[in-house]
């Protein structure tokens, strides 16, 4: 007779897949709650809740038996799901908090799909040193938010909670709070605030920056006027002393004047309120009727204003940005042209203040610059980059410049400083950053400034013959970039191996010139390892497509003894400030000017050959940073700070 095996069920542990997930919502706020588990055969659900956070005092939930728990919130309760089977095995989910804030909810999406909704930002607190400080923010979220305290664009340890509380303030304590609220669908943060610990003798808050944003730009290979040395070294070394004082930094040489429009509108882009704004020029310039012109490289000859740059037009429009601090530094001539003209009209801004003029030269005088020991400089440089670094009102730094150029005998009477100032604050340029957070303008800056200062990463290219070429890149400029490749490995069968570089579009060295060219490759020596070959990328302003680098290998076959080349091309896509399309046409003020002479292709400017201030054999003296015009009506001028100007003058021609 046969008999039946007995059958054995495996009966399992009921495990939690997924718990339920806290959430904070406002009143009559539909909630669903929902919880996952894995077990043997049938699972039952049971809900329960409880409004106390001892869990001593739970209630059954009547016909809470999904997994699923839809509720309309109306106060803040626990609640927790236990799971059971027919084997009698149950387990517990993590207990969850429907958080309920009766609070204004107008601003709540319609579609609301429960990412972070700020629904009280914190406020500015004044407090005396050695009360209790309490910063409070609320936001709705599903899941629960999860909050960190920042100040000064700093997390705050332990600072984790919706309230920020300090029980004894402090001078420390100081600064500018805001809060991150964050959960898997979204990260916010709140408005940022100040806080301030009062004393019986509080000392004055030292000035801060929100942030610091500097352009550079340097003018020296001309198409129709005499070429200039100095501004490669002032330009590189003042953006390097500049970085050091947290400066975001562009730095530029060689713009037609439609590129120099182009890059102050990046450039203006960069400021806001409370930012440190600096511009710098190095180059040819004039004045006429009280406004400054900067000389673009390709302004005709004769040249008119809008041909030109106008200064104040630019510092109308830092002051528009309402800048904690707008300074522009000048190194170029101040000489007077056809004062006999009409002047612009003027409508100056309301009086903001902290607006800052260095000029290398003083009214109808020239800017010289020097050739000594292999180094070009501006005089004016020379002494703002000895001084640059203190941390001294800016004015005051500006005044050391001024004593230092006035104790120069090369220019004894032919130049000096001026300053002009609406300072308000005694700020300096050393000033420090004190971010107010990652809000959204800090961080649409920091992605502008970076498109314009991106280089390509290091590439690696192994070839046929076995050879392996590392290539990588250094910014000397954000508008010139070197290339460097270095053998790392030579093939079997390869002797004798050398490399070389070249790139497509062709852009050729505008600075090969005499005495640029050894003050570029000292440039180099700094930014290298010994590289077996190099490539100098210039005018990358220009620059319309893709650039690719083609590694050209050269080697002596051993055994064949014939001299043989392998190539590869990289393409680095529009590096540095090329990917800022600066080529385009840019009209900025309410009327739109006349267009300028369009700008020169890579290979005119490569192959121009301005004329070049050359050295006399042993000697060290100045030259001048003017253009040499024929007219010139010597007229007495009023020596108070220039105001904005709306329109351009017309009718004045100069030649050079």
């Amino acid at each position: 007779m046969d008999t039946v095996p007995n059958c054995f069920i495996m009966i399992s542990e009921i495990v939690i897949v997924r718990h339920p997930d806290s959430v904070c919502v406002p009143v009559n706020h539909k909630v669903t709650l929902s919880v996952c588990a894995e077990g043997t055969g049938i699972l039952n659900y049971q809900w329960f809740t409880t409004n106390d956070t001892t869990k001593d005092k739970v209630k059954e939930l009547t016909g809470a038996t999904q997994a699923d728990l839809i509720i309309t919130a109306q106060k803040t309760q626990l609640y927790v799901c236990r799971v059971n089977d027919q084997f009698g095995k149950s387990a517990f989910s993590d207990w969850v908090k429907v958080k309920v804030l009766d609070i204004d909810k107008s601003g709540l999406p319609g579609q609301w799909q429960g990412e972070p909704h700020i629904a009280v930002n914190p406020k500015p607190q004044t407090v005396q040193q050695g009360e209790k400080l309490t910063l409070h923010c609320a936001a709705f979220g599903i899941p629960l938010p999860h909050y960190q305290w920042y100040r000064n664009g700093q997390p705050l340890q332990d600072k984790t909670s919706n309230t920020l509380q300090i029980d004894h303030a402090t001078a420390a304590h100081e600064g500018s709070y805001l809060c991150s609220v964050s959960n898997v669908l979204e990260e916010r943060w709140t408005e940022p605030v100040n806080v301030i610990a009062q004393s019986d003798q509080l000392p004055a808050t030292p000035p801060t920056a929100s942030d610091k944003v500097a352009l550079l730009i340097g003018n020296l290979n001309y198409s129709h006027h005499p070429g200039l040395m100095a501004p490669i070294m002032d330009v590189h070394e003042l953006a390097n002393l500049l970085q050091q004082l947290d400066f975001r930094v562009v730095s530029l040489l060689d713009l037609s004047r439609e590129e120099m429009l182009a890059a102050i509108d990046k450039f203006i882009q960069l400021l806001d309120k409370g930012v440190y704004g600096l511009f710098y020029y190095a180059g040819h310039g004039y004045e006429c009727s009280g406004r400054n012109y900067l000389v673009a490289i390709d302004a005709p000859q004769p040249y008119r204003p809008e041909n030109c740059v106008c200064v104040q037009r630019i510092m109308l429009r830092m002051q528009q940005k309402q800048t904690a601090l707008s300074t522009i530094l000048l190194d170029t001539c101040r000489k007077w042209y056809n004062q006999d003209c009409i002047p612009s009209v003027i409508k100056p801004l309301k009086p903001s203040g902290n607006t800052v003029y260095g000029y290398a030269t003083c009214e109808d005088a020239e800017a010289f610059e020097v050739q000594h020991g292999g180094k070009s400089t501006g005089i004016f440089t020379k002494y703002l980059n000895k001084h640059i670094l203190q941390s001294e009102k800016v004015t005051h730094v500006l005044e050391q410049v001024s004593e230092d150029l006035g104790r120069d005998p090369l220019v004894t009477g032919r130049q000096a400083v001026e300053i002009k100032h609406t300072l308000k604050e005694p700020r300096s340029l050393a000033d420090p950053v004190r971010t107010t957070g990652h809000t959204r303008e800090l961080r649409l800056r920091d992605a502008c400034w970076r498109q314009a200062n991106e280089l390509p990463g290091r590439k690696s290219l192994t070839f046929l013959c076995g050879v392996e070429v590392e290539i990588s890149f250094s910014a000397l400029f954000s508008n010139v970039m070197v290339a460097f490749a270095t053998v790392k490995t030579t093939g079997p069968r390869t002797q004798d191996c050398t490399v070389t570089l070249s790139s497509k579009p062709t852009m050729q060295d505008i600075f090969s010139g005499p005495g640029r060219s050894e003050e570029m490759d000292s440039l180099l020596l700094q930014k290298s390892d010994d590289p077996d070959c190099t490539l100098r990328l210039c005018a990358l302003q220009k620059l319309k497509e893709s650039l690719v680098i083609q590694v050209d290998v050269h080697y002596t076959h051993i055994e064949s003894k014939l001299r043989l080349t392998e190539s590869q091309q990289v393409e680095i896509e529009r590096p540095l400030v090329a990917s800022c399309k600066l080529y385009k046409k840019h009209h900025t003020g309410k009327a739109k000017r006349k267009e300028s002479a369009s700008a020169q292709s890579m290979d005119n400017i490569s192959s121009s050959k301005p004329l070049l201030h050359t050295n006399v054999a042993g000697l060290y003296r100045p030259f001048t940073r003017k253009a040499e015009c024929a007219a010139q009506v010597t007229v007495t001028r009023s020596n108070e700070p220039e105001e904005n100007d709306e329109n351009e003058q017309q009718g004045f021609t100069c030649w050079r």
